[in-house]
């Protein structure tokens, strides 16, 4: 059981890294960003949580959006980018002090 609280509260209660993991690597539109993170990190997220997730990543000047006809396209800004390599060092730290 503590490994499966450990597991959400780092994957779906913090969706940020992944999301700008996947737009580091090209700009996409939310339904393809659901499909990645549970093909490329294996665990869904509901509809509504990437989006909010999304909109505060965007409004916090981590990612852009643009209108592609009726999809958004969002992409990581430099801003996000330094971010992402801020999280990743964290949990690297992490993982080095529970060694």
């Amino acid at each position: 059981m503590p490994l499966k609280k450990i597991e959400k509260n780092n994957t779906v209660d913090c969706l940020w890294p992944y999301l700008l993991r996947i737009l580091k690597d090209s700009p996409s539109h939310a339904y393809v960003l659901r499909k990645e993170l549970e093909t490329r990190f294996g665990f869904r997220v509901g509809k509504i949580i990437s989006y909010k997730v999304l909109y505060s990543l965007t409004r916090k000047g981590y990612v852009t959006k643009k209108k592609d006809g009726r999809k958004q396209i969002y992409s990581i800004t430099p801003e996000g980018r330094e971010l992402l390599k801020k999280g990743i060092k964290f949990y690297y730290d992490r993982a080095k002090i529970l060694e």
